[in-house]
């Protein structure tokens, strides 16, 4: 078809497809527009909720149940995986924030950090781990069930360790993770049933570029101030995101470590999920009324996330390329 001959919904279709196949190198120019265009992140702002509402719904659409089921057929690695990821690395969080002093010496990046530990991993980390060719499975159920606590961890921690620090009080924090949570889980396996799994595997590259532009909305949102605050502070800046990619990579490294035994494409997949912390979720909850601060820690600690697909992809590579592929069965 040319393109003269083309609809209004036939161009959308195919920018979409385009940028949905894209991949990881969509995922970094995110990051690279979302500084240099911070007009768009003031207008957008106001809809980082809706953003990240509608990023869960397309999540849960894409959830295939057959894969969720196989999975849950062996429960003692998901088991551990989400006792570790929901209530280990928290407790780990807490730990490493109390011995540095940072709740009375720096409250608001404390706030940051807590809030990065108690969260759930993020949703598209079975899709970026597919991306890398890991074991997108694990990921994904470890995702669900750890994210299906998150209303009842996430208020637990927020209570014994952040306090008065949170201006929303824990309860309410539950409530809303759990209405973010419901509510996008009842609109995406809807609009799934609807639509069915061979119509939705036809247009995942359209789905894929959905995503990113949405995607683009939250990270163009939270990325608004890095650029000018760069400018005014370089220093501060420079800290907070040589932190940010600290913690980013400990939590990867301890969690492939502590998931060894279980094989190393096991391992680095979970390495890979623990250290996508849903900041967003966290974002949605709160409803964005965080301290500056916390703010630009968010931020910055999503160069990481976006990121490390591409900076872990010659690791993966070369771990998977060890990994070896299990001996035929002899023919009689």
């Amino acid at each position: 078809m040319k393109f003269a001959e083309m609809s209004v919904f036939d161009v959308c279709g195919a920018a979409l497809s385009w940028i949905g196949r894209q991949g990881t190198r969509a995922l970094a120019a995110l990051v690279v527009a979302g500084i240099v265009a911070p007009p768009v992140g003031a207008a957008v702002k106001p809809f980082v909720t809706e953003a990240v509402f509608v990023l869960l719904c397309i999540a849960f659409l894409r959830m295939d149940a057959a894969a969720l089921r196989a999975c849950l057929a062996r429960p003692a690695m998901v088991l551990a995986a989400t006792a570790w990821t929901s209530l280990c690395l928290p407790l780990l969080f807490a730990a490493g924030c109390l011995a540095l002093g940072l709740k009375g010496r720096s409250p608001d990046l404390f706030l940051a950090l807590m809030l990065q530990g108690i969260a759930s991993p993020m949703m598209a980390a079975p899709a970026l781990a597919a991306l890398m060719g890991l074991d997108a499975t694990l990921v994904l159920v470890t995702l669900v069930t750890s994210t299906a606590l998150i209303p009842l961890t996430a208020p637990l921690f927020a209570h014994v360790f952040i306090g008065p620090v949170l201006t929303l009080s824990p309860s309410a924090l539950g409530i809303k993770l759990f209405a973010v949570l419901a509510g996008s889980a009842l609109a995406g396996f809807t609009a799934r049933r609807i639509a069915g799994p061979d119509a939705i595997e036809r247009q995942k590259d359209k789905i894929d570029g959905f995503n990113i532009l949405v995607l683009f909305v939250f990270v163009a949102a939270i990325m608004e101030g890095v650029a000018a605050r760069f400018l005014a502070a370089p220093l501060v800046m420079v800290g907070l995101a040589v932190g940010a990619l600290a913690v980013f990579f400990a939590v990867f490294c301890v969690t492939a470590l502590v998931f060894v035994a279980a094989g190393r494409e096991r391992a680095l997949a979970l390495g890979f999920m623990a250290s996508q912390r849903n900041m967003g979720l966290m974002l949605a909850a709160t409803g964005g009324a965080l301290p500056d601060l916390t703010w630009l820690y968010f931020a910055v600690s999503q160069l990481p996330i976006y990121l490390s697909p591409h900076l872990l992809r010659p690791l993966t590579r070369r771990v998977l390329a060890r990994v070896p592929t299990p001996a035929a069965p002899e023919k009689d």
